[in-house]
């Protein structure tokens, strides 16, 4: 538990300054668009995994009315196996933190690996809501449940020990991709994601993946919402399922994805690059699908 409250600190800690409103100035003076609603989801914060540098990169050039965090927003697992938090980390919470304090609505949705702070769902942290789940309705009238997503993952529900298991060999194969694609980069190969590529390899980890997008979305209609926002398997996706919405915003430990609403409701799923990029138009770095 008490990790759980460190982790929290930062979230508690109501520091203002000129950042605020230089955040606003810059953003503005850059043309940045903006949006009505972003959602992201499994940043891990607390691991090395976590790409908090790119993750600031992409909240500065999207700035927003809504900001959807749809769970394991900080990583209470790795946490407590071993404390890791660098300041990029602390800047993301004080980012997160000015969001809310500009008058952006900002929403946590705990997941699995953050399961502590729904302890504290109905209360708000730095004008932070914590919520076990939320509604959003897009401006152009389509009503999308927000859930994480770990209630419709088998392992996690009936056999959390082999979760455990598999979150460590998720973080082995992290480190060692790592140091692949330190390799890669010296000889001029771009970022390749040796978990992606082996998930894409296992039959049985394609229709797991299979399996928790149709469930999720089924019940998603089944309290009759058209459509529903998740993450929990880091797999970004939009498309329709029995006539719903299946949008998985993706993580920002691999694929630095994000799910975003335009002003007009058209929603887009964003790829931000993995480290910033100077002087490089946003239309170019953006890999983008609408729906």
């Amino acid at each position: 538990m008490r990790t759980a409250f460190d982790a929290l600190g930062p979230w508690m800690e109501p520091s203002l300054g000129p950042e605020d409103t230089a955040d606003d100035a810059q953003a503005s003076a850059a043309g940045h668009r903006r949006y009505r609603a972003v959602f992201i989801s499994d940043l891990h914060l607390g691991t090395p995994g976590c790409q908090a540098v790119a993750l600031l990169d992409f909240l500065k050039h999207h700035p927003s009315d809504h900001l959807y965090l749809v769970g394991d927003i900080v990583d209470g697992w790795q946490l407590r196996r071993k404390w890791f938090w660098p300041q990029a980390h602390n800047d993301v919470v004080q980012k997160l933190l000015r969001r809310a304090r500009k008058g952006c609505r900002v929403v946590f949705v705990p997941g699995n690996h953050d399961e502590f702070a729904r302890a504290f769902v109905g209360h708000s942290f730095g004008g932070i809501e914590v919520r076990a789940d939320a509604v959003h309705t897009t401006a152009d009238g389509r009503s999308l449940w927000v859930t994480h997503g770990d209630h419709f993952d088998g392992v996690i529900q009936c056999a959390k020990w082999l979760a455990y298991l598999g979150d460590n060999l998720y973080e082995f194969t992290l480190k060692l991709n790592r140091h692949l694609n330190t390799l890669r980069a010296r000889v001029g190969l771009p970022y390749w994601s040796l978990s992606a590529y082996l998930k894409g390899k296992v039959k049985k980890a394609l229709n797991y993946v299979t399996d928790f997008e149709v469930a999720v979305a089924a019940e998603a209609r089944r309290r009759g919402h058209d459509g529903v926002v998740c993450g929990h398997i880091h797999r970004a996706e939009m498309r329709e399922i029995g006539g719903t919405l299946y949008c998985n915003d993706g993580d920002w430990v691999e694929s630095h994805t994000a799910l975003v609403e335009h002003m007009d409701g058209r929603l887009e799923l964003l790829q931000w690059p993995a480290s910033p990029v100077a002087n490089i138009p946003q239309a170019e770095a953006e890999a983008a699908v609408v729906l």
